[in-house]
Order: structure tokens, then C-alpha cells, then sequence
């Protein structure tokens, strides 16, 4: 395994130099390249290059992706992204209450799942806790992507799980066809009391300029579950308002643009609590009360002063984001296309405490990535770039368990595919990065850390038919430690824990026989697939397994009651899993189906991994039959008996949801109803670190209003 090297000051400046130089060169080469041609100003865009970057080839060459539709995301019900995407093949969430929940692909998480807005990396606290939310906001995005395969390699060769990009309109891309163009939805539910509303409008302000402008606003109270003592789950209301402003100007080639967004939000952390803020660890064990004990032992004889009635902790949230966005077709010989995506934010969160605040966590900076589509040589065509991002995380107050972090990456990414005839289709990609945590201000003076990931992914679409494909994926990918996985030391009441990162004994804690080299990791995925995508019967079965070495995870060393002491450790993983849905058309308007997905991890030592998600199975059936349209699903989620050392079984539950909804015959209303859970049964979740005291909510019944214009 690699040891931690230095980051040369003098590599890390030039990379600064050539970014700021292809920054501020970029939007000016574009602006130049977008001439303005009034008889070509249509309401088109330029060819999506979401996806693969690759125009035109999305379905043919993601090795496996999910596209969710705006309408679903608002009729689903969801307040956040990870509730927004849990359900589909293979993505879960890890909740926590209801003002975070981040994506889980494939029993990954952050910092292995990478979520983006446009492209364009979202700087927040998320990857650091599940009680951090991602500041991306479900009720005024537009689809979602979520990708695996090849594809990820254009944002990251880290994102081993996977890629999430949610799509938005915050810069304009093309002259709305009437003057003015936009949506309204609202929306309520029964089991928070919920009340949400959003809306967004483009509109031409002459000259090829186009301004929008959106806004949301969602509010929820404790929400109500059938497992909850007094019916109600304490500490789990939440409130998120976002705006966002954006003017770009548009012409016969291109667009260039910039937006600027604000989201403030105020939710509970539910199960928070003071019991545990004296542990401390001696070495691998931890000490509470002043009385040391083993994992084994009972720890009843333990006083833990004060703090009887520790309701109230909160989060108070707070990001400020410029985006500037940029696409030009037919810039250079040999290049189709160049497409820019920048952002620089400001993000921070308080943790409160009764009122009081106990902890701020904070962090700025800016991504920025250029990517260029060359032209077809011969039957190879692709997409090339370089990416960059500059941020700096900090943690004051109580529980500031990391020190003042700068992280510095860049890397190059290179995606092509060759169709090779009517059957057959290829597509490689290829990612270098360097990376460097440099800490700052630190009385422990842990040490900065640098190196560098290559990262290589294949594919091959063998298609058996015109409907129906055999795919078959193999990527070998490398992951470098994330700062909190390196330097984390101290208390975590959010997740019960006492934290100690990779870094040796005495400069994080965990003692001196658990000290071990680290790195890098390297994950070895295979995966193939069959797939039909026309017909009466339509389905998608696929199988992976993904070999890790050196897979970083948090290692449970002692426990005393419900307070773990962790340390981030390295060891060889497997995952394996399939993920499986179909449908049959049994009438113009009546179809049925069903679904199950399944991931086991384990190390390869032996023993399981913690937090992996239950299988589950499922059926569904859909009607629709002129504006009216219902879905009826059942899904049985399993026990999770598959355990980790130091974690509980978790049991199984079942989920029955339906939904109607009515398309007014203007094509610009419709309105739906959504009732899930409707069993109102008693339900936890495995993958969250709450999947034992705070249970998911219970039956819930919610309506809702959108509007084209």
C-alpha cells in the first residue's frame, strides 16, 4: 500500500495557475464563439451531454443509469434528495429524521457516492455526517442521472458507488418559446403536516438575454409513526427555503451564463443527546464516567451527570452558491463542442443545542471542470476535460473532532465510444487525480497529506436485437482517503460515536496496535446485464461484484452501551449484489410488475460490513387510460440479519403505496395524490445509524398541484 507523501507547494500553485488561466479564458473564448443569429435563436438547447457527455448515446452506452423525471420527484413526496431516489434498483437512503438523508448506490455512501448540481460538484457538509444535509433541493430540480460505469469517470474515479446529478434550469440554456417559461407545484402531507411550494420562470429580456428566477419553500412537522411512543417521532420537524437568480445570454452556437443561489434550512436531529459526551478512549477502549469497562460488560454502575431532558438539537443551515455555466458547438476544428461548469460556495451550519450554539461547521470554495466532445475519427467519438477544486473545511465548537482542512484536487478525464456495427458498441475511460489535505492551525500538527489515483472503466453493448442488450462492465477504480477518514479525532454525538482517523496513535487515537500504513484504495468491479427496453415485456437484470483493497471503513473497537468508539481502517472488501425489475404490457392501459434488489458486503477476512441495506422484492401495476393515470406498488423490505461486530439486527417490514394522478386536457395541469405506507406499518432503516431508535415514518396521505406555463 502506498505511504502519505507531501503535496509539492510548487505542483499545487501550477495547478492554481493553469485552472485560473482556463477559467477566466474560458467564457471568454465562448462569448467570442457564440455569435449571435437571430434566424438560429430557437427554444432548442445545444445536444444534452448529461450522462456519458457523449451526444446522442446515453442509452446506449451507460453501462447502468437512472433517469427520474421531475414530475416523480415532486409527487413522490420527497424533501430530500436521498428520499427522492430511495426505492429505485439499488439506491437506498441513510435517514436521518427528516432534514437529511443522503443516497445510498449499492450500499455506498458519501464519500464514494458523488452528488452534483449540473455537473458541477455541491460543496457542502454532507459527506462528512448523515446528519448534514445535501444542499441540493428535489422540489425545484429537473430529472435526475444516476450513474455508473464508465460514465463516472468524467467526475471522479473516487465515485465507486456511483454518480448523482441532478439537472436544474438555474442558468437559462435556450430563449423560452413564448417569452416566458416556467412551472408551479404545491404540495402537502398528512404524516408531517407538510406545507410545500416552489416555482421557476425563464423569460426573454430581448437580445438574446434570458433571466430566471426560482424559489421553494418546504415545512414539516414531527412526523408521525405507528413505532413512535405518542404516535409522533421527537426532534424530526424540518424547514428549507431556496432562491435562486440566473441571467445568461443566449445565441446561434451557445449559451453563457450565471446563477446565484441562497438556501437557508432549520431542522431537529432527532435521538440527540448528552449521555456520552465524557467518553473518552484509553488506548482501543473507551473510558466513561471515569470508569473503564470492556465491550462485553453491562455498564449499568456508569453516571452520566446532567442533560435529562436533551430535546431541542438542532441545525441551522446556511449556503450561498455562484454557478457560472457555459456551452459552445463548433468552437475549434475537431471539437464539436466545449462545455464549461464552475461554481465557487460559501457553506456553513450551526449545531444548536437548546438555542445555544454548540458547534459550526463550515466550507468554502469553488470546482470547476471544462469538458471538450471531439469530433468522430473514424467510428471513435468522446469527451475529454479537466477538473478542479479548491475548498477549506472547518470545525469550531464542541464537537470539532477534525482540525482546519485545505483540499486541493485536480484531475483529467478522457470517455470514448467506438460502434464498432449495429450489435456491437464499446466505450473505454480513463482518470488521473491528485489530491492534498493540508491542515491548518492544528495543535496536534498532523501532517498534510498528498498522492495521486488512475483510475481505468470498460464496456461493451452487445445488442442481441434492437430492443434487447447484454452488457458487460469492468472498472478498476482508486479512491484517496477523505480528510475526515485521515484526521478525525473527538466526539460525535450525532452518530454516538468517538472518532480516530487513519493518521497513527498518538496524532488521532485508537492505540498503537491498531496503527497500520495507509492510502489509497482500489476497487475491482465486474458487471453484467440484460436488458429490453421495447415491447410488452420489458426488464433489466443485472449482476456486480466489486472487490475493494484496502477499503477505508469505521471499525468499531468498544462499545459502551449505545456509544461506540471507531477508528478508520483499512481492509480488503467484497461486494456483491443484482438488481432486477420487469414489466409486461397486459392491456393498452393496464401493465404489472415486479422488482428486488439485493447487496451483500463482507470482508474478505471475514465478518460483515455495517450499515448494508436489506434485500428487498416487490410487484407493481399501472393504469392509465387518457388523463388518468394510477400506480399501485408492494414492496417487502427484508430482516437484516447480515451484521457488522458491535451491530444489531434489524427487522423486516412491508410497504404498500398508491398513487393517482390527472392531466388537464390544457397539457399544463396536474394535480395527484399519493398515499404511502399505507399499511401504517412499523418500519427501520438499517443503512441509517439511527436504524434502532428512530423509526421511519408510518402511513402517509399527500396531494399536490403542478402547472406548466
Amino acid at each position: 500500500m502506498p505511504s502519505p507523501n507531501s503535496f509539492p507547494r510548487h505542483r499545487v500553485l501550477a495547478s492554481r495557475r493553469v485552472l485560473l488561466g482556463l477559467a477566466l479564458a474560458t467564457p471568454a473564448a465562448l462569448a467570442g464563439a457564440i455569435e449571435p443569429d437571430d434566424e438560429r435563436r430557437r427554444a432548442t438547447t445545444l445536444d444534452t451531454l448529461q450522462v456519458t457527455g457523449l451526444r446522442e448515446r446515453a442509452d446506449r452506452v451507460a453501462a447502468a443509469h437512472d433517469v427520474i423525471s421531475s414530475e416523480h420527484i415532486v409527487e413522490s413526496d420527497a424533501a430530500t434528495l436521498g428520499d427522492a431516489l430511495d426505492g429505485r434498483p439499488g439506491i437506498h437512503a441513510d435517514t436521518f429524521g427528516a432534514g437529511a438523508a443522503r443516497p445510498v448506490i449499492r450500499g455506498q455512501t458519501a464519500p464514494r457516492v458523488k452528488v452534483l448540481s449540473d455537473s458541477s460538484a455541491v460543496i457542502d457538509a454532507s459527506d462528512i455526517s448523515p446528519d448534514h444535509a445535501v444542499t441540493v433541493d428535489p422540489l425545484l430540480g429537473g430529472r435526475v442521472e444516476v450513474l455508473r460505469g464508465p460514465a463516472t469517470l468524467l467526475y471522479g474515479g473516487g465515485a465507486i458507488g456511483g454518480v448523482v446529478n441532478v439537472l436544474d434550469e438555474k442558468v437559462p440554456t435556450a430563449l423560452p418559446e413564448n417569452g416566458i417559461d416556467g412551472r408551479v407545484a404545491v404540495r402537502g402531507n398528512s404524516v408531517a403536516r407538510e406545507r410545500a411550494a416552489g416555482g421557476q420562470a425563464s423569460f426573454s429580456l430581448g437580445g438574446g438575454w434570458v433571466g430566471h428566477a426560482e424559489a421553494s419553500s418546504i415545512d414539516r412537522d414531527d412526523y408521525r409513526s405507528p413505532a413512535a411512543p405518542g404516535g409522533r417521532v421527537e426532534d424530526t420537524f424540518a424547514r428549507s427555503r431556496n432562491a435562486s437568480a440566473g441571467l445568461s445570454w443566449v445565441g446561434g452556437r451557445g449559451y453563457l451564463g450565471l446563477a446565484y443561489s441562497w438556501r437557508d434550512d432549520d431542522y431537529a436531529l432527532p435521538g440527540h443527546h448528552h449521555e456520552y459526551e465524557d467518553c473518552h478512549p484509553h488506548g482501543a477502549h473507551l473510558h466513561c464516567g471515569g470508569h473503564a469497562h470492556d465491550h462485553a460488560g453491562a455498564g449499568d454502575d456508569h453516571d452520566h451527570p446532567g442533560h435529562e431532558d436533551d430535546h431541542g438539537a438542532t441545525i441551522a443551515l446556511r449556503s450561498r452558491r455562484l454557478d457560472l455555466r457555459g456551452e459552445v458547438s463548433d468552437p475549434l476544428p475537431g471539437i464539436a463542442a466545449i462545455r464549461l461548469r464552475a461554481n465557487h460556495t460559501d457553506y456553513r451550519h450551526d449545531e444548536l443545542d437548546g438555542g445555544v450554539v454548540g458547534t459550526t461547521f463550515a466550507n468554502n470554495g469553488h470546482d470547476s471542470r471544462i469538458e471538450f466532445v471531439h469530433r468522430p475519427l473514424g467510428r471513435l467519438d468522446g469527451i475529454f476535460g479537466v477538473q478542479h477544486a479548491d475548498t477549506r473545511f472547518s470545525a469550531l465548537g464542541e464537537e470539532a473532532f477534525m482540525p482546519k482542512v485545505d483540499t486541493v484536487s485536480t484531475g483529467v478525464f478522457l470517455v470514448e465510444h467506438f460502434e464498432l456495427d449495429d450489435r456491437w458498441h464499446f466505450e473505454a475511460g480513463a482518470r488521473y487525480d491528485r489530491l492534498s489535505h493540508t491542515p491548518r492551525d492544528d495543535e496536534r500538527q498532523r501532517p498534510a497529506f498528498g498522492d495521486s489515483a488512475t483510475s481505468f472503466s470498460a464496456a461493451a453493448i452487445w445488442s442481441l436485437q434492437p430492443d434487447l442488450s447484454l452488457v458487460f462492465s469492468a472498472s478498476r477504480s482508486q479512491r484517496l482517503p477523505h480528510a475526515q477518514e485521515l484526521y478525525a479525532r473527538g466526539i460525535h454525538l450525532a452518530t454516538n460515536t468517538y472518532e480516530c482517523g487513519l493518521l497513527p496513535q498518538p496524532l488521532t487515537c485508537g492505540g498503537l496496535r491498531n496503527n497500520q500504513p495507509y492510502g489509497r484504495e482500489t476497487a475491482r468491479n465486474l458487471e453484467l446485464a440484460l436488458r429490453r427496453t421495447a415491447g410488452a415485456l420489458t426488464f433489466s437484470l443485472g449482476a456486480y461484484r466489486n472487490r475493494i483493497d484496502h477499503y477505508i471503513h469505521a471499525r468499531t473497537l468498544d462499545q459502551f452501551e449505545d456509544f461506540r468508539l471507531i477508528k478508520y481502517s483499512q481492509a480488503d472488501v467484497e461486494f456483491r449484489g443484482f438488481e432486477a425489475e420487469l414489466d409486461y404490457q397486459l392491456t393498452e392501459a393496464l401493465s404489472v410488475g415486479a422488482f428486488a434488489d439485493a447487496v451483500d458486503a463482507r470482508l474478505r477476512a471475514g465478518g460483515y460490513l455495517p450499515r448494508i441495506p436489506a434485500s428487498r422484492i416487490g410487484a407493481r401495476a399501472r393504469w392509465q387510460r387518457g388523463p388518468l393515470e394510477a400506480d399501485l406498488e408492494f414492496r417487502r423490505v427484508n430482516p437484516q440479519r447480515d451484521i457488522a461486530d458491535f451491530e444489531s439486527p434489524t427487522q423486516g417490514y412491508d410497504m404498500l403505496d398508491l398513487g393517482v394522478a390527472y392531466a388537464f386536457a390544457d397539457g399544463r395541469t396536474r394535480i395527484f395524490f399519493q398515499g404511502r405506507n399505507l399499511l401504517d406499518d412499523k418500519a427501520w432503516n438499517h443503512a441509517s445509524f439511527l436504524a434502532h431508535t428512530v423509526p421511519l415514518p408510518g402511513r402517509n396521505l399527500s396531494a399536490g398541484l403542478s402547472y406548466r406555463f
